[in-house]
Parts: C-alpha cells; sequence; structure tokens
C-alpha cells in the first residue's frame, strides 16, 4: 500500500490541493514531483504579485512624476509564463495517439 503524499507546506493552501489532485490524476516520478512543485512555487508567486497590484495598481509615480509599471507586473507576468512552460513540460496536458509517429496534440487545440 502506497503512504498518503503531502503536498510542500510551503505553497498555499490552494497550491497543495492542486499538487495533490495532480498527484492523484497522474502517476508522477520524483523527478516529475519537483517539476510540479517548482510549477506551483511559480503560480503562487503569479498570484502573489496580482494581490498587490490590486491593492497598489500596476504603476507608481517615479521621482520625476512619471508614470513607471511596477515591478510586480513583470513577475506575475514571468511566473504565470513559468507555470505554463512548466505544466506543459510535465505533458499532463498532451493526449494520446494512436500513430507513435506524429507529435502529440495539445488538448483543445487544433
Amino acid at each position: 500500500m502506497m503512504g498518503v503524499e503531502y503536498a510542500p507546506q510551503h505553497l498555499e493552501k490552494e497550491t497543495r490541493k492542486f499538487w495533490r489532485q495532480v498527484l492523484k490524476s497522474y502517476d508522477l516520478e520524483e523527478h516529475h514531483k519537483k517539476i510540479l512543485t517548482l510549477a506551483c512555487k511559480a503560480w503562487d508567486r503569479s498570484e502573489q504579485a496580482r494581490r498587490l497590484l490590486d491593492d497598489e495598481g500596476v504603476t507608481y509615480q517615479d521621482r520625476f512624476g512619471q508614470p513607471k509599471s511596477r515591478p510586480e507586473v513583470k513577475i506575475e507576468k514571468d511566473s504565470r509564463n513559468d507555470f505554463r512552460l512548466l505544466m506543459r513540460e510535465l505533458g499532463l496536458d498532451i493526449e494520446v495517439q494512436e500513430n507513435p509517429g506524429k507529435i502529440p496534440r495539445i488538448k483543445g487545440k487544433r
């Protein structure tokens, strides 16, 4: 009997729930779990930046009174992109095809 798999505690509550759901749905090896954890960290980081932007706005005025983009805008964008790439690397959204010579297709894309 396999033991219960615990999500890393440094992840947010909802992200830990997602991490556990992925492990229930897929048979991941240890290196895949590390990639999943990195993806979850990236998601949490993007959400942290989004919350700050919701509170503070996406711009601020520099010392000359000119509007500037907050650094959190880039953090949110980069972290969401990291999440997307890491999840794609796991290949959880790729359909299994009958013909092994063809490139796998991403679900929902034509």
